[in-house]
C-alpha cells in the first residue's frame, strides 16, 4: 500500500522522543523496534558497543493515518543531526478539542513560538517545538 510518512533523526534519544509521541498520540509500534545491534556485523560498518542498542528503525502511526518513523544517527557511524526549522510537521485534527489536547502534550517540556488562536484564514492554529527539538504546527479547520 502507498504511504506517505515522515522520518524523524535524533541523537541518542529516538526512543524516548517516540514514546512521548506515543503517550500523545496512542497507539503501538508498527512492528519490532529495530536497534543497531540487530543488524548482520560488517567489517566495513562495525557498530560500537555504545550504539548497539540505540534506535535503528521505529514506526508509529499518527493522525490521519500518517506515519512517523526515526532512528538514532550515531555519529560513530559518520551521522550529525543538525536540528533546524527546515522541517514541520502540521496537524490537522478534526476538533478544537483535539487540537487543544494534542497542543498541550506536545509543548509538554518545549516552547511555543504561536499559542493556539483564531486566524485570518478561519483556522484554530498554533505552532510549537516539543522537547525534543522538533517543530509541530496545529491547525484546525473547525469554527469556533
Amino acid at each position: 500500500m502507498a504511504r506517505t510518512s515522515t522520518y524523524l533523526n535524533f541523537v541518542r534519544q529516538t526512543q524516548s522522543a517516540f514514546e512521548f509521541y506515543r503517550s500523545v498520540f496512542g497507539g503501538d509500534f508498527i512492528g519490532p523496534v529495530a536497534r543497531f545491534g540487530d543488524m548482520p556485523p560488517s567489517p566495513d560498518h562495525p557498530i560500537a558497543d555504545a550504539d548497539r542498542d540505540l534506535v535503528l528503525h521505529i514506526e508509529l502511526a499518527i493522525t490521519g493515518g500518517h506515519v512517523l518513523m526515526g532512528t538514532d544517527a550515531p555519529e560513530s557511524m559518520g551521522f550529525a543531526v543538525t536540528p533546524g526549522n527546515n522541517v514541520h510537521l502540521n496537524l490537522e485534527p478534526d476538533t478544537r478539542a483535539e487540537a487543544e489536547r494534542l497542543f498541550a502534550a506536545l509543548s509538554d517540556g518545549g516552547s511555543v513560538q504561536m499559542p493556539l488562536q483564531d486566524m485570518f484564514w478561519g483556522a484554530y492554529y498554533g505552532s510549537l517545538t516539543d522537547r525534543f527539538g522538533m517543530h509541530w504546527m496545529v491547525n484546525c479547520a473547525q469554527p469556533a
